[in-house]
């Protein structure tokens, strides 16, 4: 089985560990709306970055309150270029599935639509 690459995206409005968590969780129900066929046990691994100005709290703690305790989950802090979108969560799920690349359908959610345009539907 193919193991493919699931993207998403959000933003929170101020450091606050509960924004934080809220729109982890938020990103990830979207995630799971719009992939029906994803679920926690065919995940392999998940990992977040944010933006440096984001501390108070791990996005992978919001995961694991939304049941997701066995997925191997890891974050770390995003590369600082310059200009680039503050305040912003992002993940990639690594997701064992037979759905092709095309059909996979990626989230991006609040400002963090502005880093793929190409994406929206």
């Amino acid at each position: 089985m193919p193991v493919r690459g699931l993207r998403g995206a959000t933003t929170v409005d101020e450091d606050q560990s509960e924004m934080i968590q809220s729109a982890t969780m938020e990103l990830l129900r979207a995630l799971m709306a719009a992939n029906p066929s994803l679920h926690p046990i065919d995940i392999a691994s998940g990992f977040f970055t944010v933006t440096e100005d984001l501390r108070s709290a791990f996005p992978a703690q919001a995961v694991r309150e939304m049941g997701w305790s066995e997925v191997a989950l890891m974050c770390a802090v995003e590369i600082s270029v310059p200009k680039s979108l503050p305040r912003c969560i992002r993940v990639l799920i690594h997701w064992n599935t037979d759905i092709s690349q095309n059909e996979i359908h990626h989230v991006y959610l609040r400002e963090a639509i502005h880093l793929r345009p190409d994406l929206k539907r």
